[in-house]
């Protein structure tokens, strides 16, 4: 079921960037889904929640709909079309509910290549996103996986290749620094991947406010150029490739992106 064998036309590839949170995407990863999209790739991107616990001042629906509006209108940025799961802030579950939904999806979606949250990363709704989105993978194919929706769409008729961001500043739960299998140059699409970001400004205050930080652009430079000087390029962003069994295991982001190499040693 490993779909790596023949040559790949970009125009006629499907990518589908999921995370849990709106921003998330556009911090991780946005540089990346500008590149493949000149190349003529469809775009798409996805949050499990739309931030509805990020306010202080705001009631849950309140914020959300402002969150989702600026998902939006990243996304517009990115000329990608924005979906929101509506799974809820700090309760994104593993279970047999939750996996069904991200099947369903993922069906709907048919993705060729899928760029999502980490397996380890500094809180529990990015960890359980990553986990949902590697079961529907291989779920959503299987023909008697049911996913119990009013209207289900059809299994997929391969398994996509599947990769991991950096978790957030590049470390686990300790502190350790975390490998990449290569590095994107996000150079010359450092500025729409910026612009992106910046759609989400109420996340900016929520971040001020609960966790007494106020560098929320700045942070988002600093590390794309903390990875970029691993390529000896100005801004990159990271991936891990996951290829374990039946996964297409070619490495089809680095082969698409000709500028991509592994860090410097």
């Amino acid at each position: 079921m490993a779909a790596d064998a023949k040559p790949v036309n970009p125009s006629e590839l499907r990518v589908l960037a999921i995370h849990a949170h709106p921003d998330d995407i556009e911090f991780q990863c946005a540089g990346t889904l500008v590149r493949l999209r000149d190349l003529g790739c469809r775009i798409s991107v996805a949050t499990m929640t739309p931030g509805d616990g990020g306010s202080a001042e705001h009631s849950a629906e309140q914020i959300s709909a402002i969150r989702r509006g600026e998902a939006a209108a990243a996304a517009e940025i990115l000329q990608a079309d924005y979906t929101c799961l509506e799974f809820r802030d700090l309760s994104i579950c593993f279970d047999n509910d939750s996996r069904r939904r991200m099947t369903e999806f993922v069906r709907r979606k048919r993705p060729d290549l899928i760029l999502t949250a980490p397996p380890v990363d500094y809180m529990h709704d990015h960890e359980i996103t990553s986990a949902l989105v590697r079961d529907a993978c291989f779920n959503a194919s299987v023909p008697n996986y049911r996913t119990q929706q009013w209207d289900p769409a059809p299994p997929t008729k391969k398994i996509p290749w599947l990769y991991y961001v950096d978790p957030v500043e590049g470390t686990d739960h300790f502190g350790n620094r975390q490998p990449v299998d290569f590095i994107v140059d996000v150079t010359a699409q450092f500025d729409i991947k910026h612009r992106a970001l910046a759609c989400h400004a109420s996340q900016r205050e929520w971040l001020r406010r609960q966790h007494g930080i106020d560098e929320y652009m700045d942070a988002c430079v600093r590390w794309s150029r903390a990875r970029g000087a691993e390529l000896g390029v100005e801004h990159g962003e990271g991936f891990r490739q996951y290829k374990g069994h039946p996964h297409p295991v070619s490495n089809l982001l680095y082969e698409l992106l000709g500028s991509a190499r592994t860090p410097q040693t």
